[in-house]
């Protein structure tokens, strides 16, 4: 015999070599319907998957942290970035406004160091002659290690004489 069929020449469905169920029906044309068997016991997993969703999730949760810290960082830069460019365009109209009212080069170039440590800058470099006035200006980002921003500008009333 099979290995599918019981001893009395019956497949697991109860139903002969014909099709034919224990009263005689034809069993090949009528409508079955299913049956769910719940599994018996529990499943046994090999002994090195064991943990392996914690792992898993262990996993992902650093990712999701390497990608949070890698976001602030990068909002820290642009955000330096951002300061040392405002403080430059501030400091250089300030010191430009003061050459032009006739103040000393002296004078511009302190009156664009007030407002740039007001940016949370240092003004690097500060060249005031003429009316025309050019600054480079540093800023610290928030986080330290990163390095720092620089920003250049000028400002003056005229067009740029040299590059």
């Amino acid at each position: 015999m099979s290995s599918g069929s019981d001893m009395n020449g019956r497949d697991m469905n109860g139903r002969d070599m014909n099709g034919r169920d224990m009263n005689g029906r034809d069993m090949s044309r009528a409508v079955r319907v299913a049956t769910v068997t719940p599994a018996l016991g529990t499943r046994h997993n090999a002994p090195w998957e064991r943990g392996s969703a914690t792992v898993v999730m262990l996993a992902v949760i650093a990712a999701a942290l390497m990608l949070t810290t890698s976001g602030l960082l990068l909002a820290s830069a642009v955000l330096a970035s951002h300061r040392a460019r405002a403080a430059a365009d501030l400091a250089a109209l300030t010191a430009a406004g003061t050459l032009i009212r006739g103040e000393s080069p002296a004078a511009a170039c302190a009156a664009a160091a007030r407002i740039v440590a007001a940016n949370h800058g240092q003004v690097q470099q500060c060249l005031a002659t003429g009316t025309e006035a050019r600054l480079i200006v540093v800023v610290q980002p928030g986080v330290r290690g990163l390095g720092v921003a620089t920003a250049r500008s000028r400002a003056g009333s005229g067009p740029s004489t040299a590059r």
